[in-house]
């Protein structure tokens, strides 16, 4: 997703759910990482220098009270992706335990 004049808001318009799962979707770099099913270290890294440019540009900008407030927001995010991966990951797992 690049820097568009547009703001996009972050939530669906009853704020029921995020829409950020949608625009990361949007992002090309994401969606050749993980094309073939498999992220492999250098595609981790490299989405990881991307992270850390941004941030570099943008954490500056923030005054004390915003860079607390965004600090939080990027943790819960961090959060609900880390949960919401295992939640699938257990929902695609076998319901009955093998008798062998």
């Amino acid at each position: 997703m690049a820097d568009s004049p547009v703001r996009q808001s972050w939530l669906d318009d009853k704020a029921q759910t995020t829409l950020i799962d949608e625009y990361t979707q949007k992002l090309g770099t994401f969606m050749q990482a993980i094309a073939d099913g498999h992220v492999d270290d250098s595609e981790l890294t490299t989405q990881e220098q991307r992270l850390v440019t941004l941030m570099k540009e943008v954490e500056p900008s923030l005054n004390d009270a915003l860079h607390g407030k965004v600090t939080r927001l990027l943790c819960e995010l961090t959060a609900f992706n880390v949960m919401q991966t295992l939640h699938s990951l257990q929902s695609g797992r076998p319901k009955t335990q093998f008798q062998g």
